[in-house]
């Protein structure tokens, strides 16, 4: 009888790891918490195409917008652990959000399962060539000590890493200024053309084009070395500015349950695409680095990160509503 109990009983106990063995035998939907056409959505559907390629299964991406990311992170956090929902997830909504709105909808620490780093969109200093007669960030700092009233500065909305670098920077370097949000940098972009705005520490994505035409003056980038298609730009260290390097990121999650094999087969099939020097190429004219991490990698990652931006909340004064 023993016998014949633990006969039957082995199918079912072998059913979880079967299970994990055929993943993904469905499509698998990729949620992203940030409206279609950005850099994010970009971002999201060629690592999508990518892991259909390679996994032979649809990646759909979804988008959740609004809320500052926190509606898709809420969606990832209680969907089925499955496997079958994952998240694009800003490091702006797990870190920064739980510091600057009243509460957010899930633990950062406890919700999620984390997968791999995808890509750093890292931010540039930007200024409008016809409105600002400095070339440098210290030339920049003398400019805006001289002005009565300060400067104003661009962001894509208050508590935005873009939010976060502007009033650091000014705290740093002793500049009055005030900030204005935007919507995101099609509106910030022409109000800084007309001289409304004097400055934005920018997504390097979003300001690439209007770099290239001569609209905008690049004073400084915030990666720890010189961005490869702007080579004449300085790093924020080399203008004089050390412990600056403050690059928005983004990363792939799951809800917490979700499978291990499932977590560290994702990570490893991204890290593998990743290695491609053409596709390297091709995203870093777009603005973005390809990244690729371990899970264990990427929550240290989040720990490590999140007193530089404590510390930058603080200075900003940031307080979502």
């Amino acid at each position: 009888m023993l016998h014949r109990r633990a006969l039957l009983a082995a199918p079912l106990l072998a059913t979880p790891a079967l299970a994990q063995a055929s993943w993904p035998n469905r499509p698998v939907r990729v949620l992203v918490g940030f409206p279609p056409g950005g850099s994010l959505d970009v971002m999201t559907r060629l690592a999508a195409e990518k892991m259909s390629q390679r996994l032979g299964q649809n990646f759909v991406v979804e988008t959740r917008s609004g809320a500052s990311g926190n509606i898709a992170a809420e969606a990832v956090a209680r969907a089925t652990p499955d496997g079958y929902t994952i998240g694009t997830v800003s490091m702006h909504t797990v870190v920064i959000n739980p510091m600057v709105f009243p509460s957010v909808p899930f633990d950062t620490a406890k919700d999620f399962q984390w997968i791999s780093a995808m890509w750093d969109l890292p931010n540039v200093m930007v200024v409008p060539a016809r409105h600002v007669p400095a070339r440098t960030v210290q030339e920049f700092i003398a400019w805006g000590r001289e002005r009565p009233q300060g400067i104003t500065y661009g962001s894509s909305g208050t508590g935005t890493t873009i939010h976060l670098s502007g009033a650091y920077f000014l705290s740093r370097a002793g500049i009055q200024g005030t900030h204005v949000p935007f919507r995101g940098g099609a509106q910030t972009i022409p109000a800084m053309l007309s001289g409304d705005v004097q400055l934005a520490i920018d997504n390097l994505a979003s300001y690439m084009g209007v770099i290239g035409e001569g609209g905008m003056r690049a004073l400084a980038v915030t990666t720890a070395e010189r961005w490869p298609t702007l080579p004449d730009v300085p790093t924020m260290a080399e203008a004089g500015m050390d412990n600056f390097n403050v690059s928005p990121w983004h990363c792939w999650a799951g809800p917490a349950g979700m499978p291990r094999e499932i977590a560290e087969r994702l990570s490893r099939e991204i890290r593998d695409a990743w290695a491609d020097p053409a596709l390297q190429e091709r995203t870093i004219a777009m603005g973005a680095r390809l990244t690729g991490s371990t899970p264990d990698e990427l929550w240290a990652r989040l720990q490590r990160e999140t007193p530089r931006w404590a510390e930058m909340v603080r200075i900003s004064g940031a307080q979502a509503g």
